[in-house]
């Protein structure tokens, strides 16, 4: 079970200038996300470790560019803490 901090996340996307959307964890069953047209979460942090070494910390949505975005707060294993902003449709790693 992941722990979630819903004003952790809400500071982390007001700090990043992202306007908060929703929820922290999507469920890993298809639902809402694959409704709205969203890659399910769980498919995002699966490429993200497939791609990075660490764990993930945190993860909000968010918009960036008029568009949704899931943002990623994931540490490497030497302690760095990375946020990954993550295009909810298409599941590419925006920055």
């Amino acid at each position: 079970m992941t722990r979630q901090h819903p004003i952790a996340a809400l500071s982390l996307g007001l700090i990043l200038g992202f306007a908060p959307l929703a929820g922290l964890a999507l469920p890993a069953q298809a639902g809402p996300a694959q409704e709205q047209g969203r890659v399910p979460l769980p498919r995002v942090l699966k490429m993200l470790a497939e791609q990075y070494k660490g764990k993930q910390l945190n993860t909000t949505m968010g918009e960036s560019g008029g568009r949704a975005v899931y943002l990623v707060q994931w540490q490497l294993p030497d302690g760095r803490i990375k946020v990954f902003t993550v295009d909810a449709q298409t599941g590419q790693v925006m920055g």
